[in-house]
């Protein structure tokens, strides 16, 4: 594959061989297995396998529900495809579709964290592959039915949901079906139509056009509005050529013979079929602002530039990741399954779609978050004529559908496992999608009983507004934008942001405490040079000044900046302002999540190289952050050698800090110094008998400020954690400062910290 441009987008520049190498490379395939118990001691072992074993195995054998609870089968889908359509290339057989379903595994766990292997049935025989399935089926949570070939898929699919009580579901009939209508039906939105009205034409007559149908008409579109269309032209009543069950169930009286004819006047046309199906002529014929979704891949029946040439009005979508408005199954099938398998569901039914399909619709009219766009290259897509479905990678995709399938399932009679709080499910599906999550959920909890003002110094900023308006939105707290009330409005419009309750805008030229701030600000500052026109215009001008005397003087709780600004320089115009608490010594915490653990890594912003004395104070704002944020504090003073082995003269100060907070017989664990994978490691740890340690340390103190911003930023690069902050710690108001150009989500997590005060 060669670098091309269609319609002004990119498409993905590589050639075959750099697919043969990213497949083959390291190791080979796109999967592997990884143990979620420790495997590293005897006892271990007795436990996941025998003696142990034997006793989850008695009470599955007991009671069959325990396989939920005590094995992988509630977060478990089996993959399952004989091959014969795989993608867009026709039956090259089984083997040949795993580099496929492989991928399709991969999605599974990254969108919607869900375990999931690929199993190829090398059989054509419909009744084979039903047995081989039906029997393998108690391992599994769920089936996803996988490039099989029409008619073969339907009785497959149909067989395997009578047999089995777990959701079966083929993906190229029913994705390609629910993302096809979320398109749809914000198409209709913005053409002014009604489904009961509206006509709609459908070539192709395999699994996914079937299945378009099937949802489209339990969605309200009338029998006689909608014509199927096959390779002999129109199926209509009394047709004999090329006919089976599943076509006569949408066959209609029409007089329409050709897929020209039943083109003309059509509302809507959804294409499933092959390249070039549809001409210039049939597009002309169409009704007003025509809604074409030529969904046929590689290639569409017709491409959006054909389009563009003959009419102005019509909205369109395709397969392809290089046109506005993918038909992307990876937009569907993670979330169901994720909302199918969290209820227990026993099958995904027409309703459970319908709210997969709703969702999406809705989730596209939203504003578009900063991950979004970057995945965009920077532009912001907004939902209109080319934006009628989210994209992929839109991280809010985990809470929206899960939970809209899940009530559709709970309110149909087929979940087992009816959720009662869907606030603590949404917390969990967050938890899944961002680790840190998990970690501010006692925060936001305790945010929206306080609901503190939390003052946004950039309020001018994009993706500081945004983030504004999604802290309102969570119930998080009251935001305060700093700016002038003309350009934020502004920007608002130009979001698409209607939702404004709740968000204050204050203009710190024409603020009438400007007087009052400047003259605070001449009392602190007038012996170290600075006279009173200086505060003034520092006031007027200088929005972390502004801000940060809105917070000095109680006119807000809490202060977000550093999107604009690097932060040395955000946190020299806050101390311009606000002090130290007393007795406490100001410091920068970074907040590490990775695998389930949480850990504090200090100092990460302000003191360059401590000495034993700062350090033992770094220890103690540390400890106390930790406790604040809910976590028995457990210290390591981290240094190069470990209890003296090998001697450096540079972890000297390490452990002269671990004698001074012994004299100050301080609350919380601490021991050092050691080296950080003897803190973090209980078996390495265990080899010292001696230290003090209950277990794996939580807080990471480090010997300079160096050691902390290269561990932290490292592991942040390196991916596979999520890294908060430096988060500051120690003023005496409650004040954070973004990284420059944090996006949204980061902006609304900082605030969420600023409003709770980890520093207490």
């Amino acid at each position: 594959m060669t670098q091309q441009k269609t319609g002004g987008r990119e498409r993905p520049s590589f050639t075959d061989q750099d697919a043969l190498n990213f497949h083959a490379h390291g190791r080979p395939g796109k999967l592997e297995i990884q143990a979620t118990k420790p495997m590293a001691t005897q006892r271990d072992l007795s436990l996941a396998y025998s003696p142990g074993v034997a006793v989850p195995v008695q009470a599955i054998a007991a009671d069959p529900d325990l396989a939920f609870e005590l094995t992988t089968k509630g977060n478990f889908v089996a993959v399952v495809t004989n091959g014969t359509a795989i993608l867009g290339l026709g039956n090259l057989g089984a083997l040949a579709a795993k580099p496929v379903m492989e991928g399709k595994a991969v999605l599974f766990k990254r969108f919607a964290d869900i375990d999931s292997i690929d199993l190829e049935v090398n059989s054509e025989n419909p009744q084979e592959i039903i047995d081989c399935v039906r029997l393998l089926g108690l391992s599994f949570g769920g089936i996803n039915l996988e490039d099989i070939k029409a008619p073969e898929c339907f009785v497959i699919e149909e067989a395997l949901r009578e047999k089995l009580d777990i959701p079966v579901f083929h993906d190229d009939q029913h994705g390609t079906a629910i993302i096809a209508t979320a398109g749809l039906l914000n198409a209709l939105e913005l053409t002014g139509r009604k489904i009961e009205d509206t006509k709609l034409v459908c070539n192709g007559a395999g699994a996914a056009g079937i299945a378009c149908l099937r949802l489209l008409k339990s969605l309200g579109f009338r029998h006689e509005n909608v014509l199927l269309c096959d390779t002999r032209g129109v199926v209509y009543k009394g047709r004999e050529q090329g006919m089976n069950r599943w076509k006569e169930e949408h066959a209609v009286d029409t007089n329409a013979r050709t897929l020209e004819d039943a083109m003309n006047g059509a509302d809507v046309f959804f294409g499933l079929s092959v390249k070039g199906a549809v001409t210039a002529d049939m597009v002309r014929s169409m009704a007003e602002n025509p809604i074409i979704f030529a969904m046929a891949n590689p290639d569409p029946e017709i491409t959006p530039e054909e389009v563009a040439e003959i009419r102005g009005d019509a909205i369109m979508a395709t397969g392809r990741s290089d046109y506005p408005n993918q038909i992307n199954n990876v937009l569907g099938f993670p979330y169901i399954f994720r909302g199918a398998l969290d209820v227990r569901a026993t099958t995904i039914n027409d309703e459970m779609k319908i709210a997969a399909a709703r969702a999406l619709a809705e989730l596209a009219r939203e504003d578009v978050p900063d991950e979004v766009a970057a995945a965009y290259r920077g532009q912001r897509p907004r939902y209109g004529r080319e934006y009628l479905i989210p994209a992929p990678f839109d991280s809010r995709l985990l809470s929206a559908v899960p939970p809209a399938v899940a009530k559709a399932a709970m309110e149909s009679g087929v979940a087992r496992k009816p959720i009662d709080d869907f606030d603590a499910y949404h917390e969990r599906l967050a938890v899944r999608r961002n680790p840190l999550a998990g970690m501010l959920t006692q925060v936001r909890g305790s945010n929206r009983q306080a609901m503190k003002r939390v003052v946004f110094a950039e309020g001018e900023e994009e993706q500081v507004i945004r983030a504004a308006a999604a802290f309102s939105q969570a119930g998080l707290g009251q935001p305060i934008l700093v700016g002038r009330n003309e350009e934020i409005e502004r920007t608002m419009d130009h979001m698409g942001l209607s939702a404004r309750e709740g968000i204050e805008i204050v203009n710190a030229r024409v603020s009438d405490r400007r007087t009052a701030y400047a003259e605070r600000l001449y009392v602190r500052l007038q012996r170290q040079g600075y006279l009173l026109r200086d505060c003034t215009r520092l006031v007027n001008t200088d929005r972390n000044v502004f801000a940060a005397s809105m917070v000095a003087m109680g006119d807000a709780d809490a202060l977000v900046t550093g999107v604009t600004r690097n932060y040395a320089a955000a946190v020299r115009d806050v101390r311009l302002v606000i002090d130290e608490k007393p007795g406490h010594r100001v410091i920068g915490v970074s907040l590490i999540v990775a695998r389930g653990r949480t850990v504090l890594v200090a100092d990460t912003a302000i003191h360059e190289m401590p000495e034993a004395e700062e350090i033992a104070e770094i220890a103690v704002e540390a400890a106390a952050a930790a406790r604040r944020l809910g976590y028995r504090p457990r210290v390591a003073m981290v240094a190069y050698s470990t209890f003296g082995n090998p001697d450096s003269e540079r972890s000297e100060k390490m452990r002269e800090a671990v004698r001074i907070l012994d004299r100050r017989k301080v609350d919380f664990e601490y021991d050092g110094e050691m080296g950080a994978d003897v803190a973090l490691d209980p078996d390495l740890m265990a080899s010292y008998p001696f230290c003090r340690l209950s277990g794996p340390a939580n807080v990471l103190v480090m010997p300079a400020i160096h050691s902390a911003s290269i561990s932290t930023k490292l592991l942040k690069a390196l991916g596979g954690s999520r890294v908060l902050g430096p988060l500051l710690v120690g003023l005496d108001r409650a004040v954070q400062i973004a990284p420059m150009g944090a996006t949204d989500s980061d902006l609304v997590n900082i605030a969420s910290i600023a409003a709770y005060d980890i520093g207490g």
